[in-house]
């Protein structure tokens, strides 16, 4: 998990030690929804690029849909990867996010590519 430390307030005249802090984490669920959001706008731009040069490469949409499936599962795999070795959850406990986290924004990617592209 993402930690932020924060100095103690001072109340009533009392001052912390210099170097006490509060520290307080980002829940899990907000934390999924970032990388959810990220995923889809970084979908987003590669579905731009491979609009922006069709013209030039009739096949450029398949390949930046491929090369989104590809950057997003090693980002999604460093996320899972994260959680087990630094935020102490197990493979098991990682598992399900890691598919969420990589199936949404790929399955998305998979109906534009399908419907609009």
């Amino acid at each position: 998990m993402t930690t932020f430390a924060f100095r103690t307030p001072v109340a009533a005249g009392v001052r912390p030690h210099v170097n006490q802090q509060r520290q307080f984490a980002i829940p899990s669920t907000v934390r999924t929804a970032l990388f959810l959001v990220s995923g889809l706008l970084l979908m987003g731009g590669f579905v731009l690029l491979g609009k922006l040069f069709t013209g030039q490469y009739p096949e450029a949409s398949r390949v930046a849909t491929l090369t989104f499936v590809a950057v997003w599962f090693v980002v999604a795999a460093l996320n899972m990867w994260l959680g087990v070795t630094r935020a102490g959850y197990s493979f098991g406990d990682e598992l399900p996010i890691f598919l969420l986290i990589f199936l949404a924004p790929v399955a998305l990617a998979g109906v534009i590519k399908w419907q609009f592209l």
